[in-house]
């Protein structure tokens, strides 16, 4: 069975922060191929949820995540068997502080 690609509010939010920062900052156009770019680089997800490489940063915890790389962004994300769906839960610019990554999912 093929999962689906869920995004949650907090990554949804995450996204749309990335798409009005570059707005404001470069343009419109920029804006929207990258956003466009991240939510792509998702779309394989659903037929294969092992793609991505486990985030060991969070290995702590009990799900197990996984992410890909899109230029400067982390799209973090676990398998929710019970639910049948990959969960992605933020997206991650790897310019940050890496501790801000396991701070921004208590």
């Amino acid at each position: 069975m093929e999962l689906i690609v869920y995004w949650t509010q907090f990554a949804e939010d995450k996204l749309d922060d990335i798409f009005n920062y570059y707005k404001l900052k470069v343009s419109l156009i920029i804006a929207q191929n990258l956003t466009n770019g991240i939510l792509d680089a998702t779309i394989d997800l659903a037929k294969n949820p092992q793609i991505g490489q486990k985030e060991i940063l969070l290995s702590k915890r009990f799900q197990e995540f996984r992410y890909l790389v899109y230029k400067n962004y982390k799209i973090i994300y676990w398998v929710n068997v019970e639910k049948h769906r990959i969960e992605i839960i933020n997206v991650f610019d790897t310019r940050q502080n890496p501790a801000k990554l396991e701070k921004n999912l208590q």
